[in-house]
């Protein structure tokens, strides 16, 4: 059986699929853009990453690794897709009467870079959340999945953080401002996904619900380069 292929039918996986991958693209796109906000500089797509964690944790929590292998793969390939598109537009001839090639060019142009290091620190990063997370549930029996949403995020988070500043950044501005954005972004995310998971522990319990499904991955293969299920 492939990878894009299942025996059981969710409801809500594709909704969230959908989501999950809006969320990357926005925010590799967004993040171009340095902002400072309350002491804190980080890129714009920072913003909204974070939501691409939480729902790594919705997915692992209550379908379990192999189901989310799939959507972080997915969300992998379209990052590189929108990525490509973006590039070949720009090396397209502009029409006479188009006068933002420049324009184009300075912010989007920016965007193949951007996109390399997301997608390696992406991977990077999300299979670690998830393998932390399912790992730890089966240690804790499903407890407290407040202590595994969380503890997952430090590391994860971490890596993540740490991977996209330097590959997509270094060399672009001073090293002392690299650490700065590393140390703002890892807080602010981190900051965030603390500050959600109230909801998100909500949400994995409503989900478990509405789908009847409670995975525990006591028997998975957590290579995340398995495509097929066994």
């Amino acid at each position: 059986m492939f990878f894009w292929e299942q025996k059981k039918v969710y409801k809500y996986l594709t909704f969230i699929t959908v989501f999950y991958v809006v969320v990357l693209l926005v925010s590799n796109i967004t993040a171009v853009k340095l902002t400072s906000f309350l002491g804190f500089t980080f890129d714009g797509g920072t913003i909204l990453f974070p939501l691409a964690y939480i729902f790594g944790d919705v997915l692992t929590e209550v379908y379990g690794y192999k189901q989310t292998r799939k959507v972080i793969w997915m969300g992998f390939f379209m990052v590189i897709f929108s990525s490509l598109i973006i590039w070949t537009v720009g090396v397209l001839p502009p029409d006479d009467l188009w006068e933002h090639q420049r324009a184009y060019d300075s912010i989007l142009g920016q965007v193949p870079r951007i996109v390399f290091a997301s997608v390696i620190a992406y991977a990077i990063g999300e299979f670690s959340n998830s393998y932390i997370l399912a790992k730890i549930k089966v240690a804790m029996e499903g407890r407290l999945l407040f202590v595994r949403t969380i503890a997952s995020t430090l590391v994860a988070q971490g890596l993540d953080t740490m991977i996209f500043v330097f590959i997509a950044f270094y060399g672009v501005f001073p090293n002392d401002l690299l650490l700065i954005i590393i140390v703002s972004n890892y807080i602010f995310k981190v900051g965030v996904e603390i500050l959600f998971t109230p909801l998100t522990c909500l949400v994995v319990g409503k989900l478990k619900k509405w789908e009847e499904e409670d995975y525990y991955d006591t028997e998975t293969n957590f290579n995340p380069f398995e495509i097929s299920e066994k």
